[in-house]
């Protein structure tokens, strides 16, 4: 009760004052108006008791209620419950005057003997002669000992109905959220929650109260299976937050309250307008007077300028409440407001995403255009980068009744099916083929076919795609279309390498004849297969496809399948920015998702992703794939080539751990003959090569070149797997057989005639043979890759050819080709090395852009190693890690790691024991450990780069 009339005293002195008034024989009336839920009760109790207790007056009381408003004299039976001659039924005038009369005179004779107080709660539901009564009461109560104390629920305090010459109204305001904050602390809750009792309750002191409790409550009996509950009352929700009781159950007493009052004691102006704004709210960017306006076209026009409207609508801005008051009404009532919000926004010519928003809370759409609207609304969400959203739009599409035409049914389906895969890819498979099923014409079922294909293909199905993609051809008389089906079928056939054999020499037998509109896609993927067999040159290959991609436009359905297949040739002839053109010419613009149903756009995201990787651009292969990488394999979609670019990429930039654990995400288990796969193997194998672990490395290379050989694929284009062995095999002290391989790689690489391919096999014959030989073959790989588009293979092949110069005694160049290597790494390493683009530099997973932060790179590690080798001074260094040690640091930090003390050390060293300590102090700082014990893993862990200049 004390909540209730907190700032309440204002109130309560007028009532004393007109309580005094009264006593002294000159009587008045105090009108208690204000909306449900103000204390208007709990105020009259009060008053009621201390007029009775403190001021010795009668009390004379009532409480009218709904049920008894139809019965004459309802109320005053209530005040007078002995009082003879008091009708049942509504009397004439004359003989209603004469019971007044007699009623009064009644009142005033009780009054004579001792002042009365007559209270009267919820007066708006007295019975109207009752009411009449009161009136007459009022016009003549000024010579009476007698306080008449009423309440009434309204929105305005200001009372018509009685003489303003013998009494006042006093209005009941909302508490303060002062008012309310403190007495939210008084009950021990958190800030959050002390916000959330503020602005879910508007300052009702009624909801303040029910709130109030449901919360106490909470600190009382905290929740036993939540994580790491302790006693306290924690940090509660944050402002604007849903607050719950234990066990997740929400805040009984306040929606309790609500409901009592949307459902009994609104009026039904107050009620219409709560519902509207109800209805409004959360399917409106509006807020304020603005959603008010909006929520106030739903209502009657006679509601217009309803007092209750900026009250209800502060209260409804909080989920809380406005929750609670949709739960209160008639879901049949909501379901005709929304219909009606609806149809004014589509007639009004509002967004799709407006109207959707109240269409999405009808159990069912029953007209066709609402089906429309959704579908826009789809499309929109789809353009925004929201494809969850989008599905959800199409689903409740797909409920129309009566149901769209069966065709628009089966492409609703169809584009439902293409959303709904990269979620989950079997449940978006059904629903490519459900779609498939439904569309009644032979024609675009065929050329629907090649969605479900991919999406199988995507999964993993390829038999059953092609099986698919074969049907489609069958069923069809269309001789292009059959054409186009072929052509598609080939590219999808390339995740199996018996049925890409046989694909490619069913398009040789088909190029011949081929319609102009195919025949682009179908030469390309001919020459993928041809160059992957080692049977064309790099120039060759771009004498087949320039001059095409200059040509007549190819089929609409092939296009993106063309460009995926011509960016692939184009980034394996080292052709990188052209690569990259045509695949930001064939993907959607960012935020729009590229469709996974689309073996085209797939081929696109493989040939974007490692043309960055080859160009050494890390951060655009993190920020441009890391996303879709992580979504398809959480959600049954298999991508063992994106996995590896990203994987590759970040062991690039020093997050080895992130490395290792996307390689392992694949499920190789599933492995088939797909090309996919052999690029997984790849990756691993640099991976353990980097880290010097051979035979693995040796492994993962030999399983690759198997799978890569089972396809016919010898050329070191995409996965140059001859030389990783030939490497593997030189550490493992096997020179004659990485000899064999790394001679036969460069034959055909010489035969495909890129830098990037000759380069690498050329430093791979140069390990296997060492001596002159070797020095001359990185001397002429160091030449070809100078000014290529193979950064990567350039700082590699530096970095061998500045070691063996050094070897081989000279030391000044080789000293010269280690800087410009450390100078190309660190370049790479730089937020401007990925280029200017969508995503750059602050992508999902981009590793962020200061340089202060950013891991050091691989290939630099590589670098300032081989400088430390060499006595030599570097340009760029580490801030910490291993790389970031001095030459004197690491020798002292060697030693101590191998438990020699500092005075061994010192002795070792031929140093003073403070250089020793001096050299350890900052080498902990460096290495970020604080004991001895941890130098070891120090040495071993992950570094992070900054620049500086060695010691």
């Amino acid at each position: 009760m004390t909540d209730v009339l907190v700032e309440r005293d204002d109130v309560l002195l007028a009532a004393a004052a007109a309580t005094a008034r009264a006593r002294s024989g000159r009587g008045g009336w105090l009108m208690l108006a204000a909306p449900p839920g103000r204390g208007r009760s709990a105020v009259l109790d009060t008053v009621v008791r201390r007029a009775g207790s403190d001021h010795g007056l009668r009390v004379l009381s009532a409480r009218c209620s709904p049920e008894e408003t139809g019965f004459p004299f309802a109320l005053l039976r209530q005040v007078f419950p002995g009082a003879d001659g008091i009708p049942f039924a509504e009397p004439a005038a004359e003989q209603e005057q004469e019971v007044f009369h007699r009623l009064l005179g009644l009142l005033t004779r009780t009054a004579a003997a001792r002042p009365v107080l007559l209270a009267i709660d919820d007066v708006h539901c007295a019975d109207p002669v009752s009411r009449r009564w009161i009136g007459y009461l009022a016009r003549r109560i000024a010579g009476l000992p007698v306080l008449l104390l009423a309440t009434e629920c309204r929105e305005h305090s200001d009372v018509t109905w009685l003489p303003r010459t013998t009494g006042v109204c006093h209005p009941l305001p909302p508490l303060g959220q002062d008012a309310v904050t403190r007495l939210a602390r008084e009950r021990g809750l958190a800030p959050g929650q002390r916000a959330t009792c503020r602005d879910a309750t508007a300052g009702n002191p009624a909801l303040v109260q029910a709130l109030l409790a449901d919360l106490a409550d909470s600190l009382h009996s905290p929740d036993p299976t939540a994580p790491g509950q302790g006693p306290g009352p924690g940090p509660g929700p944050g402002p604007g937050q849903t607050p719950h009781r234990p066990g997740g159950a929400p805040p009984a007493r306040y929606r309790a309250a609500l409901a009592r009052w949307i459902r009994h004691r609104a009026d039904d102006e107050t009620r219409r307008i709560a519902l509207a704004l109800a209805v409004t709210a959360p399917c409106s960017p509006a807020t304020g007077s603005a959603l008010l306006r909006e929520a106030l076209t739903l209502c009657p026009a006679r509601h217009a300028a309803a007092p209750c409207a900026p009250r209800l609508a502060r209260l409804l801005s909080h989920p809380l409440a406005l929750e609670a008051v949709r739960d209160a009404a008639d879901p049949a009532e909501l379901a005709a407001l929304h219909t009606r919000a609806a149809r004014l926004l589509h007639d009004r010519g509002a967004p799709a995403a407006a109207v959707a928003a109240h269409l999405l809370h009808l159990e069912r759409p029953c007209e066709l255009w609402m089906a429309r609207c959704l579908e826009e609304a789809a499309d929109d969400a789809v353009r925004a980068g929201h494809t969850e959203e989008a599905a959800g739009l199409l689903r409740h599409a797909l409920r129309t009744q009566p149901p769209p035409p069966r065709d628009r049914h089966a492409d609703l389906t169809l584009r439902l099916g293409s959303l709904e895969f990269p979620h989950s890819a079997e449940a978006g498979i059904r629903r490519l083929r459900a779609g498939l099923d439904l569309h009644p014409d032979r024609q675009e079922r065929a050329a629907a076919a090649p969605a479900l294909g991919a999406a199988l293909a995507a999964r993993g199905r390829t038999d059953t795609a092609l099986s698919v993609l074969h049907r489609a051809s069958s069923g069809t008389d269309d001789d292009e279309l059959v054409h186009v089906l072929r052509a598609l079928t080939a590219l999808i056939s390339s995740h199996d390498a018996v049925a890409w054999r046989d694909a490619v020499a069913g398009l040789r037998t088909l190029a011949p004849t081929a319609p102009p509109a195919v025949e682009p896609l179908v030469c390309a993927l001919i020459t993928e297969y041809e160059t992957g067999a080692g049977l064309l040159s790099a120039t060759e290959v771009l004498a087949r496809i320039q001059p095409r991609l200059a040509g007549a436009p190819v089929h609409p359905r092939l296009r993106t399948a063309w460009l995926g297949s011509a960016a692939t040739l184009l980034q394996w002839a080292d052709r990188l920015e052209d690569a990259r053109a045509l695949a930001r010419q064939g993907l959607p613009v960012p935020p729009t998702p590229p469709d996974l149903t689309d073996a085209g756009l797939q081929c696109l995201l493989s040939a974007r992703a490692e043309a960055a990787l080859w160009a050494g651009e890390f951060r655009r292969v993190i920020a441009e794939n890391t996303l879709l990488a992580h979504t398809c394999t959480g959600r049954g979609i298999r991508a063992p080539h994106l996995v590896s670019m990203v994987a590759l990429a970040r062991y690039e930039l020093g997050l080895r751990d992130q490395a290792w654990q996307l390689l392992s995400t694949p499920d190789e288990s599933t492995a088939d003959s797909s090309w996919e796969w052999n690029e997984l193997r790849y990756a691993r194998a640099l991976l353990h090569g980097f880290e010097g672990r051979w035979q693995d490395s040796l492994d993962d290379h030999l399983a690759c070149g198997a799978g890569q050989s089972a396809r016919d694929f010898v050329s070191p284009v995409a996965t140059p797997w001859r030389s990783g062995a030939a490497l593997a095999l030189v550490r493992l002290g096997r020179a004659g057989p990485a000899r064999e391989l790394a001679e036969e790689e460069l034959g055909h690489a010489r035969r495909w005639g890129t830098p990037r391919t000759v380069g690498r096999a050329l430093r791979a014959l140069a390990a296997a043979v060492g001596g002159r030989q070797g020095l001359e073959s990185l001397t002429e790989a160091a030449a070809l890759l100078e000014g290529a588009s193979a950064p990567v293979e350039r700082i590699e092949t530096l970095i061998a050819l500045g070691r063996a110069r050094i070897g081989a005694g000279l030391g000044r160049r080789g000293r010269d080709d280690l800087r410009v290597a450390e100078a190309e790494a660190a370049r790479l390493l730089s937020p401007a090395a990925a280029g200017e683009g969508p995503g750059d530099g602050d992508g999902p997973g981009d590793g962020g852009a200061d340089p202060a932060t950013i891991p050091t790179g691989r290939l630099l590690r590589a670098t300032c190693a081989a400088l430390r080798d060499a006595n030599a001074r570097t340009t760029t260094r580490a801030r910490t890690g291993p790389g970031a040690l001095t030459g004197a640091e690491r020798r002292v930090v060697d030693l101590a790691a191998e438990g020699h003390t500092n005075a061994q050390i010192g002795e070792a060293l031929h140093l003073s024991r403070r250089t020793v300590e001096t050299h350890l102090t900052s080498s902990y700082r460096k290495l970020k450990v604080t004991r001895r014990s941890q130098l070891a893993a120090g040495l071993a862990g992950g570094d992070t780069a900054g620049s500086g200049h060695r010691d």
